[in-house]
């Protein structure tokens, strides 16, 4: 299984991969995650995810440099 958390736009979130689905989830402020409002495609392969996002929210990131950022636990 892979998991990786990352601060996407101001929210945060565990987004995990078990054989070939991934699955995103919202972390809230009390620690609570809950279904993301989006998802990533199977074909997206592990060492291409933080591209994928960054491409996916492209222009709600754009002159954000802390759009999107790795966190590490």
């Amino acid at each position: 299984m892979i998991s990786e958390r990352f601060h996407i736009l101001g929210g945060l979130f565990d987004i995990e991969r078990t054989g070939g689905h991934w699955s995103v989830l919202a972390v809230g402020h009390d620690g609570q995650r809950s279904p993301a409002h989006f998802a990533i495609p199977e074909f997206v392969a592990d060492d291409e995810l933080e591209q994928y996002l960054r491409q996916l929210f492209e222009d709600e990131a754009a002159g954000n440099p802390g759009g999107i950022v790795r966190v590490q636990r």
